[in-house]
């Protein structure tokens, strides 16, 4: 089967006015680099909408897009496999989210700069990445003793495609271990839902004194959970599969009548509470992918599809100029920091809605092809 009419425009769209005409240093989709003025450098952001362009275009046969891939990271990696931007001693997950795209530009360029900057990435951050007491990445150095859910699609796929390169069996015992603290600690068990974060030193004002977990279901967070459990299902099969299908299913039993889940999914009566569209498309592309290493069944693959066409016929529109227009996005979300981040419903509900930024742009090309390879 093909992507609806709509879709596909969407993706021709997005190809040819947003990613190829966007310059490397200053890339079109990364709305937090325009909104607050933030000088180039390596990041999450721009990192997942590579890695969603390298598998749309690995798969449709889009050199345009693998090219395009190439030409960014280049401008990011020096000759000797050096990322001048990237501070390790900063010790943030989200840096480590591009090493895929390294070593997937290593694999098929042959290129030794990518291995060393992935290898880089690997003995400059994570083998010294601070833990806590139970053996648990910190999510940033300024986070100290914090698991965030985002820090699972950050690094634990970058880690399984290495393990994988390199044949290094403790870096998969490694992943086995911190995800099974993550479902022991910060699942709940009546929902099957995962709390947005966990402190378990309970310093944090965010932070239950008894338990350690923050205060709510935060749906991106989730979603980055989704993906990236399916991404190391795919690298490492059987490691994640029960952990992903359990909380696909529960996200399931949490989507509207129309396919889309909220920015708080499980609190459908909060006012204000909104159909987020990141969240949904993460969630709509784990559910198509765990459907098609058959790590979940067809009720959650049509959740997935459901999610993905409910995005696409409800929060995308064209302006005058045919460029897309994906909405409702939330443009960032965290715990803690400057200004304080509580945690609360009112605070996940306050947080800048936006439009065409990468967070959602990525997860709709990655559910688009996940799409085309299951249907």
């Amino acid at each position: 089967m093909n992507l609806t009419t709509k879709q596909q425009t969407a993706v021709d769209a997005y190809i040819e006015k947003l990613i190829l005409p966007s310059e490397p240093l200053a890339p079109l989709w990364n709305r937090e680099t325009v909104i607050f003025g933030k000088q180039p450098k390596w990041n999450y952001i721009d990192g997942c909408m590579v890695r969603a362009m390298i598998m749309y275009g690995e798969f449709t046969g889009d050199s345009r897009l693998t090219g395009y891939a190439e030409r960014f990271t280049d401008a990011y990696v020096t000759d000797d496999g050096r990322i001048p931007t990237l501070n390790y001693e900063d010790f943030n997950l989200d840096n480590v989210c591009g090493g895929r795209n390294l070593l997937w530009l290593w694999r098929n360029t042959g290129c030794r700069k990518y291995l060393a900057a992935a290898e880089r990435i690997f003995s400059g951050q994570l083998e010294r990445q601070p833990r806590t007491a139970s053996g648990s990445f910190w999510h940033k150095k300024i986070y100290p003793d914090q698991i965030w859910l985002d820090g699972v699609y950050m690094a634990l796929p970058f880690m399984a495609e290495y393990a994988r390169l390199t044949g290094n069996g403790s870096i998969t015992a490694d992943i086995s271990a911190q995800l099974g603290t993550i479902k022991h600690k910060m699942r709940d068990r009546t929902s099957g839902l995962y709390y947005h974060g966990y402190d378990e030193s309970r310093k944090a004002g965010w932070s239950d004194k008894e338990t350690g977990l923050s205060q709510e279901f935060w749906l991106r967070s989730m979603g980055w959970l989704c993906a990236g459990l399916a991404d190391i299902c795919e690298t490492v099969p059987g490691i994640a599969d029960d952990m992903l299908c359990g909380l696909l299913e529960s996200l399931t039993d949490c989507a509207q009548s129309d396919g889309m889940l909220l920015q708080l999914p499980f609190s459908p009566e909060l006012e204000g509470n909104y159909p987020e569209t990141s969240g949904t498309l993460l969630f709509a592309y784990a559910a198509m992918k765990a459907a098609r290493l058959g790590a979940a069944g067809q009720r959650v693959l049509n959740a997935g599809i459901a999610a993905l066409n409910a995005v696409s016929e409800k929060y995308i529109s064209f302006d005058g100029d045919g460029m897309p227009v994906l909405g409702n996005i939330c443009l960032m979300a965290g715990l803690g920091g400057e200004p304080y981040r509580d945690g609360s419903a009112g605070y996940y509900l306050s947080e800048q809605v936006t439009e065409n930024d990468a967070k959602g742009i990525a997860p709709f090309l990655m559910a688009c092809t996940e799409y085309l390879q299951i249907c």
